[in-house]
């Protein structure tokens, strides 16, 4: 099947690269070198990347990716001292945060499109030592060719949601191979390495744990001034909707309404997971009877009631300045969930819905420790953001049992990188 995929991949590029077009169009975040998805480099940047000979090469895909990558980089580059390392992302908004908050020396690229000349071009280019990939990025020309060049491939972070086991147990055939050419798989799960072995049991692999657990943000993390928006931070109480997807903004927003007649002091931040929907979520709030603004357009020169985040970057600091957190891709029909350790880590009160299949381990301690709300049905949304709304103590208490819980999982992080270092 891997030899199928090479011969189909350059049509199936073609007909999606209207589509990457299009998304690098209407998403934010850095694209000045988005040519480097298609390996063409300028002088300059072709000269860095010679550069990085023997580099350890490190793949993230998105925001969440990098920021755990970069999170690996610190506790890897101090058990690594010089060690060249090159940080690669596929979207504009992961390349926005790498180039922002790399450590110095590291250098950020746009990971090549998985075609074979592209990948090639890049490997011939920087040469690297190891690839190092972060959580679910199964690319069979970027991992196979690269250990065909003589380096080391690692997955790290790994984890096998519901839906992709029953994908990669369909085609087992074309996942057999590249799980087997990792020097080893560092899962999160005992279950997730199950999982794995039951696809390629061949394959080299250990359990270290969630390296989110180890991303407690710092105590010096600024809240985000929003005085203008909102008035005194004493004077109202915050619900933050967080990486929200659609249809479930408008039960939140529903929901938020119902209780703000009764709580005047409630104030909403709607943080949706794709900032390109802002547009579309701002004429949904306009059709509501509070006054609303977006944040993308500048600084509030008023008060309003609800605030649309599409910006990229801020949500560690929108958790750190909410009071209440309502978990995205969990109502409506969603159960995937987002990054619920954050906010647990922050000591904030969380309202979800019934499940979250992406951070199950998380969840589950949660639950077991009162360190969530998790709702069975949408309606019940309203009753339990009255509850942590009118109750000051109630709310304290879910943060704190919140932050207790994950900070038992802490240790993955160097735990993985004592692994590799084995290696």
């Amino acid at each position: 099947m891997i030899f199928l995929y090479k011969i189909i991949f350059p049509f199936v590029f073609i007909f999606f690269l209207p589509g990457i077009l299009w998304k690098l169009i209407r998403r934010p975040g850095k694209k000045v070198n988005y040519a480097e998805r298609f390996a063409i480099y300028s002088s300059g940047r072709k000269k860095v990347l010679e550069s990085m000979k023997n580099c350890t090469w490190i793949h993230a895909v998105s925001v969440g990716e990098t920021n755990v990558a970069l999170s690996f980089l610190k506790v890897y580059m101090q058990e690594n001292p010089g060690e060249k390392i090159l940080l690669s992302t596929t979207t504009t908004t992961g390349q926005e945060i790498a180039f922002s908050k790399a450590p110095e020396g590291v250098e950020v690229f746009f990971t090549p499109i998985d075609f074979l000349p592209f990948i090639r071009k890049f490997l011939r280019l920087a040469q690297p030592a190891k690839l190092i990939i972060f959580e679910t990025e199964l690319w069979p020309n970027m991992i196979l060719e690269t250990v065909k060049s003589g380096a080391s491939a690692f997955l790290v972070n790994a984890r096998l949601s519901d839906r992709s086991i029953k994908g990669y147990r369909r085609c087992s055939s074309f996942f057999v191979p590249l799980l087997s050419a990792f020097k080893v798989i560092c899962a999160q799960t005992e279950l997730d390495k199950e999982r794995y072995l039951s696809i390629a049991p061949s394959a080299n692999i250990t359990v270290t744990g969630n390296i989110k657990f180890d991303q407690k943000p710092a105590d010096s993390l600024p809240e985000i001034d929003l005085d203008t928006e909102f008035g005194s931070r004493a004077g109202n109480i915050r619900v933050l909707a967080a990486s929200t997807h659609t249809p479930e903004e408008k039960v939140m927003l529903d929901a938020f309404m119902k209780v703000r007649e009764k709580v005047p002091s409630l104030r909403f931040i709607l943080v949706p997971r794709h900032a390109e929907r802002g547009g579309e979520l701002m004429k949904m709030l306009e059709t509501l009877p509070v006054r609303s603004f977006r944040r993308s357009t500048g600084k509030a020169e008023e008060k309003c009631d609800i605030l649309l985040a599409d910006t990229t970057g801020e949500l560690v600091k929108f958790y750190k300045s909410c009071d209440i957190v309502l978990m995205g891709k969990t109502f409506s029909g969603n159960r995937e969930g987002q990054n619920i350790i954050e906010p647990a880590h922050l000591g904030k009160a969380i309202i979800s819905g019934p499940e979250m299949i992406n951070f199950r381990q998380a969840f589950d301690s949660l639950k077991a420790h009162d360190g969530v709300f998790a709702l069975q049905k949408d309606e019940e949304l309203a009753d339990a953001l009255l509850r942590l709304a009118s109750d000051t103590e109630l709310r304290q208490k879910y943060g704190k049992n919140a932050a207790k819980a994950v900070g038992q999982h802490a240790g993955a992080l160097r735990k993985t990188v004592i692994e590799l270092k084995k290696l």
